[in-house]
């Protein structure tokens, strides 16, 4: 890639908007699922998949789940997106509360 194709390619990657949602990854082999909120769906999913493949995250339940069953066996699945009108603070409040509903509507654990 040329050096100018890249700047262009830096900054349209810079000028989107990040998509603020809700996600759960799931384990086909248990069918056991853990649900989260991100800032930038978009990016969720490689962000989680390299902290587990590299053997860490914050979250034991389902670092125990990866290891034992591997990658394949995992899926990452969009479930909520919030419109641009939310402000930053109640963009937060409803992330937490659509968050709760999922992981009950679910039955799944919260990341």
């Amino acid at each position: 890639m040329e050096k100018q194709d890249r700047k262009a390619a830096v900054a349209q990657f810079k000028e989107q908007k990040s998509v603020h949602g809700v996600y759960a990854v799931i384990c086909r082999a248990t069918g056991e699922s853990w649900v989260g909120t991100s800032r930038n769906l978009g990016a969720q999913q490689n962000s989680l998949w390299f902290t587990l493949r590299n053997g860490g995250g914050p979250f034991p339940s389902l670092h125990q789940a990866w290891l034992a069953h591997g990658e394949p066996d995992f899926r990452f699945e969009e479930l909520d997106r919030l419109s641009d009108d939310f402000s930053d603070m109640l963009r937060a409040a409803e992330l937490k509360k659509r968050r709760k509903l999922w992981a009950a509507r679910l039955q799944a654990q919260v990341l």
